[in-house]
């Protein structure tokens, strides 16, 4: 404390002043300090980096590439989310049986409720069937899924954010060969697992979403998609 510490300071300083006035002659010197036969001592080691989502001032928020594992260690409700999901297991098996090649970008905030209710029961359906949150070769499922975490604002990536013309979280954005079939916005009308596969499979195309204020403005209205269990 600088209380404290500034008693002490004035403490010493009177104690220092006394001494040659009561004529207790000058103070012998201090013996020098032991030097260590060891020589001087060793720098810390250095700490190894770790790859991990870019920094922001609230640690549940990830920006940038990021895996199911971070957002699960970042933020636990969304493990408590996927227990509670119940996706339609057919439709998950049905996504391992697709035509191979497509590419699907999620882009999603660890701080939105859509992203954790929407993504959350996607990898439970993907739990069910043994597949990996990634996809791609080993994984069980014939397509790949890169996921992306976004700021509050959707301002943050801003490659990312631009390229996909993000406006809601989470976005679900479907390509296969480089050109995007479809997308599923913040809330799947008939469930994640369902529509994901009817974009996957050519079933629907466009825009899938639950959101009125989409539909009503009429960007890109959504295909027919089968009906939700």
């Amino acid at each position: 404390m600088i209380g404290s510490c500034g008693t002490t300071l004035f403490a010493a300083a009177a104690l220092a002043f006394a001494v040659p006035v009561l004529g207790a002659g000058p103070t012998p010197a201090a013996p020098p300090a032991p030097t260590s036969p060891a020589g001087p001592a060793a720098p810390p080691a250095a700490t190894a980096s770790v790859a991990a989502p870019a920094a922001t001032a609230d640690p549940q928020v990830l920006l940038g590439p990021v895996t199911r594992e971070q957002v699960e260690a970042a933020v636990p409700a969304w493990v408590q989310a996927g227990v509670e999901a119940s996706p339609d297991v057919a439709a998950a098996r049905a996504l391992a049986g697709v035509a191979p090649g497509a590419e699907v970008t999620v882009l999603l905030g660890t701080w939105c409720s859509d992203s954790r209710r929407e993504i959350s029961r996607l990898w439970r359906a993907l739990d069910e069937i043994g597949a990996t949150s990634g996809g791609g070769a080993g994984s069980g499922l014939p397509f790949t899924l890169t996921y992306i975490g976004v700021d509050e604002a959707k301002r943050e990536p801003a490659a990312a954010v631009a390229a996909a013309g993000l406006k809601y979280v989470p976005t679900l954005i479907v390509r296969r060969g480089g050109r995007e079939v479809g997308r599923i916005v913040e809330s799947s009308p008939h469930g994640i697992e369902s529509d994901l596969l009817a974009l996957l499979s050519g079933k629907a195309a466009g825009l899938l979403t639950a959101n009125p204020k989409l539909t009503a403005a009429g960007s890109a209205p959504p295909s027919a998609a089968p009906p939700r269990p």
